[in-house]
């Protein structure tokens, strides 16, 4: 059913749990791992002219750091699994990559916000995922993992 998962990292402490869940799939559908980071432009564009350069190769260092310990995670488990370090908006980035890769299914944690929390967070990437995304999205509540 499955033949291409992607799994989307920032490198935070719930990535473990969400790799954990698609790696079951993909185990299950002798699918290929996919393992995303995106470097968010806007941080670096937003930051003085005098730093730009060293927040964009800090955040790009960031996100290989989270590719490598995604992968270094899935190293014994047998799966084919791809890596891509990519830049732009988040959540546009993941959408454009899915449909590059012809990912079948979306994994992303999400942190199970209710009530006043889940309006402060609105427009996180995992919704604007969910809402613009043409194929199934698969969201894994990571709350008990801070």
């Amino acid at each position: 059913m499955y033949d291409r998962i992607l799994v989307p990292t920032d490198g935070s402490s719930g990535t473990a749990k969400t790799l954990d869940h698609a790696a079951h799939i993909a185990a299950d559908n002798d699918a290929t791992l996919h393992v995303l980071s995106v470097v968010d432009r806007r941080v670096y564009l937003a930051a003085d002219d005098d730093t730009k350069d060293d927040v964009a190769a800090s955040l790009e260092q960031q996100g290989q750091r989270a590719l490598d310990d995604a992968v270094e995670r899935l190293a014994d488990s047998d799966l084919d699994v791809v890596s891509d370090l990519r830049e732009g908006i988040p959540h546009k980035e993941i959408i454009d990559y899915a449909a590059d890769a012809e990912i079948d299914l979306i994994t992303m944690g999400t942190h199970g916000r209710t009530g006043r929390d889940r309006l402060a967070s609105l427009g996180s990437v995992t919704e604007r995922v969910v809402e613009g995304a043409e194929l199934p999205v698969l969201v894994v509540d990571i709350e008990d993992e801070q």
